[in-house]
């Protein structure tokens, strides 16, 4: 059969048509990222990883400078490395009116925020209110003036349809998963404690140093980030972790009113004291700029309110969180995490110490009384296996040690692809868990009351 030139051309340009068609809305479902002025190595460990469905191409919108280069370097350094390369191209626009030209722009549909906070807040809020998808780094506000804004942003992303999420990695350390794994298994864990301020049912403590290792180099911190006008304070900055995971291990999936389930009952923040020769190491800069100046004494110290603690109750449960920065870790060792979990029937701990040569561990030892805990581990362990295979457990000095596989511990590092990963999944299914904005909410809130009431004193 041979067609006519006229039916062959309206068949040809049906073809073209519905090709075009398809690759419009491949367009539309495929992910491309935008990274909106990277001041924080965050932004970079986004992409130290590929992801499918992902565009290749990122636009970079920032403004000329030091920090901007230190992000591109470190995705050059995941293109070229020979392990498992990235293939990620950077297109950057520089330039003083970098944000509204990422707006006008619109080259891609989810921007990636890591850097100065100062402005964060306001940025989310503008670029939500274009239609944009937000992946923020924590955190996502550090005063109580902005709280209301941020509250405003998750309603405007759900009257936009986009989504409004804050890079959590602290849950997918694989100890704080297995705590609240065990948490979970009432026949070991039994309830969770009400406790007291003097006893919490719960408490987190992290620590942290300047000084730091990332990627096989020495990390160049901004010198904003010693500015907690810029940055953030500790009590709302590093302290959003510890609060994020007080309420995903003790509520589960629960959503959190933070008018009526959070109850602040003290708060404190403390200064880490840096010297200028310590700030020029971290910073590669000669000189407090002169925004820092207002934090110097005695012309040569710096002075950083990094360090914060807060004592609450959630749900009635009470809680104490603390973050404390040192200037740089004990050779051999790094950041540390300390959390305990009390049950009715035991203790889940996390220890980070030298007796676990500064490797996160887990121990379940049981209160005082409780004669059936080896008896209860043997019982609900194939349900922790089930979803952790090869997890075990052995007798140690106080009780039981959980034996984690190495597969499970991927570094800090590694996390940020796991949270992005996830939120590629609801950008997928195009929602966020139903408890995820409420419990965003009364996160912040939490942090920026508890920067408030600590500024009383």
């Amino acid at each position: 059969m041979k067609l006519s030139p006229t039916v062959g051309c309206l068949l040809m340009a049906s073809l073209i048509t519905a090709c075009q068609t398809s690759k419009n809305e491949a367009d539309k479902s495929a992910i491309r990222l935008i990274t909106l002025d990277p001041g924080h190595f965050h932004a970079a460990l986004v992409q130290k990883t590929m992801y499918d469905g992902v565009d290749s191409v990122v636009h970079v919108y920032a403004p000329d400078g030091p920090d901007l280069q230190l992000h591109l370097d470190k995705i050059e350094g995941y293109n070229a490395r020979p392990e498992n390369p990235t293939h990620w191209k950077e297109e950057v626009y520089k330039g003083p009116d970098f944000f509204d030209k990422m707006i006008a722009d619109k080259a891609g549909n989810v921007v990636v925020m890591a850097g100065n906070n100062r402005l964060k807040t306001d940025y989310i809020q503008k670029t939500v209110g274009a239609g944009f998808n937000v992946l923020a780094d924590k955190p996502m506000v550090i005063s109580a003036s902005n709280f209301d804004q941020l509250k405003e942003s998750f309603a405007t992303a759900e009257k936009n349809k986009v989504l409004l999420y804050d890079i959590m990695t602290e849950r997918y350390e694989i100890t704080t998963q297995l705590q609240r794994a065990f948490s979970q298994q009432a026949e070991v864990f039994g309830t969770l404690e009400k406790g007291t301020p003097e006893n919490p049912a719960v408490t987190k403590e992290s620590v942290h140093h300047f000084y730091k290792n990332v990627s096989g180099s020495i990390l160049t911190r901004p010198a904003w980030f010693m500015d907690v006008a810029q940055q953030g304070e500790g009590i709302v900055d590093v302290t959003t972790h510890l609060v994020d995971l007080v309420q995903w291990e003790c509520f589960p999936e629960q959503t959190i009113d933070y008018q009526k389930d959070i109850k602040l009952n003290a708060a404190r923040r403390w200064t880490t004291d840096m010297t200028l020769s310590q700030f020029k190491a971290i910073t590669k800069q000669a000189a407090f700029p002169d925004y820092l100046k207002k934090d110097v004494v005695k012309d040569s110290i710096l002075r950083v309110y990094s360090n914060g603690e807060i004592n609450y109750e959630l749900k009635g449960v009470h809680a104490k969180v603390s973050v404390i920065w040192a200037y740089k870790a004990p050779e051999g060792t790094g950041d540390t995490h300390y959390s305990i979990m009390r049950g009715t029937k035991a203790n889940l701990i996390i220890r980070q110490e030298a007796a676990q040569k500064y490797k996160p561990t887990l121990y379940i030892e049981a209160v005082a009384g409780n004669k059936d805990l080896d008896a209860a581990l043997k019982t609900v362990l194939p349900a922790i296996q089930k979803e952790f295979p090869g997890v075990e457990v052995k007798k140690a000095t106080t009780g039981w040690e959980v034996i984690i596989p190495e597969k499970y511990k991927e570094g800090h590092e590694a996390h940020f692809g796991r949270v992005a990963e996830k939120y590629l999944e609801y950008l997928k299914t195009g929602s966020l868990p139903a408890w995820e904005v409420p419990n965003m909410i009364a996160k912040y809130y939490t942090t920026t009351q508890a920067l408030e009431l600590a500024k009383k004193k």
